[in-house]
């Protein structure tokens, strides 16, 4: 069984949980779903109480059980048109989503495909930097199949990061940053990273996958955050209930991302990441090749280059080998 499919397996717990989810507005008593589903009543009470502790939430009746709106991230309720369920994974804990991508890829997995877990032990940035992966966020890898070669490619970085400025300015009524090139920041503070890798095919001469993996703050409270990012990291609502499921803002994220990748070749999408950008105009630092520039963040060029104007030249930034250590604060 490869990492695209799923054991066909139902439990008692997942069978109670389909029929409470399906009706929402029915309540459903003990005697009523054991003999829709032919257990005992002992055993409808115990699978709602491990759907319980697995998040999800029903009210309690006198005469049975309804379900309410749940923050449990769930394939049925992720699959779309662009992104089938089937090709849907999800787990509680990985080591990395991008680690899951890359092992799908490897096994022939159909694409798009997407990954999810709740949390990461082992999540990662740019460069190898750790994430910080606290349960109750959002952590996904979306597997491509592009087949073209690399100067056809996208800017799937940039673009992803669009598609994601997007949906949290549609949630939060606020307006995000980017920071080149993949961060978004939200009242000044880093809010989601994301991370592309690409695997060539040396044969043919094109890239045969494409792994776009992101992590976004949901809602964390900011004592929460470790010392060493205390500072400058952030969620989209604080310790306070989300007003929006995880699951539907997976599905805004990725409805942005395939809306804006079919527009292609439209560069709408450059437009907003320039729009949006935390760093043009201000100064900025960098290192390369040992030595430490400083100088003035220009533009963003049309292939996701950043252009920095030092006091003797302009240089042209590339994502894969630059980071910018210091951003002059508005």
């Amino acid at each position: 069984m490869n990492n695209c499919e799923r054991s066909i397996f139902v439990s008692t717990k997942e069978k109670v949980l389909s029929v409470l989810k399906n009706a929402p507005t029915t309540i459903f008593s003990g005697v009523a779903l054991a003999d829709q589903l032919h257990v005992s009543r002992t055993a409808i009470w115990k699978a709602i109480r491990e759907l319980e502790k697995s998040g999800y939430t029903f009210e309690h009746l006198p005469n049975g059980y309804r379900y309410l709106p749940s923050d449990v991230l769930a394939i049925d309720e992720l699959g779309s048109s662009f992104i089938p369920q089937g090709n849907i994974s999800l787990k509680e804990e990985t080591i990395s989503t991008m680690m899951d991508a890359r092992q799908a890829a490897a096994a022939g997995c159909q694409t798009p495909a997407l990954f999810l877990a709740e949390t990461q032990t082992g999540g990662h940035g740019r460069f190898g930097r750790p994430y910080f992966s606290p349960k109750g966020q959002i952590y996904m890898s979306l597997l491509l199949e592009p087949s073209q070669t690399f100067a056809e490619l996208p800017q799937y970085t940039l673009l992803a990061a669009v598609a994601v400025a997007k949906a949290i300015d549609e949630v939060t009524k606020k307006t995000s940053e980017i920071k080149w090139v993949n961060d978004i920041y939200l009242d000044g503070k880093k809010v989601c990273g994301i991370l592309s890798e690409a695997t060539s095919d040396i044969e043919i001469g094109k890239i045969k996958h494409v792994v776009i993996g992101m992590g976004l703050n949901v809602s964390i409270d900011s004592a929460a955050f470790p010392d060493d990012i205390k500072e400058r990291a952030t969620s989209l609502f604080g310790g306070k209930r989300p007003p929006i499921l995880r699951n539907q803002l997976i599905q805004l994220i990725w409805q942005n991302f395939f809306h804006l990748l079919h527009a292609l070749p439209d560069q709408t999408y450059m437009d907003l990441y320039r729009q949006k950008s935390f760093v043009i105009g201000k100064q900025v630092s960098f290192t390369r090749q040992g030595h430490t520039y400083t100088g003035i963040a220009k533009e963003i060029t049309a292939t996701g280059e950043l252009v920095v104007q030092t006091s003797t030249e302009s240089i042209s930034l590339s994502s894969g080998e630059i980071s910018l250590t210091a951003i002059e604060k508005s």
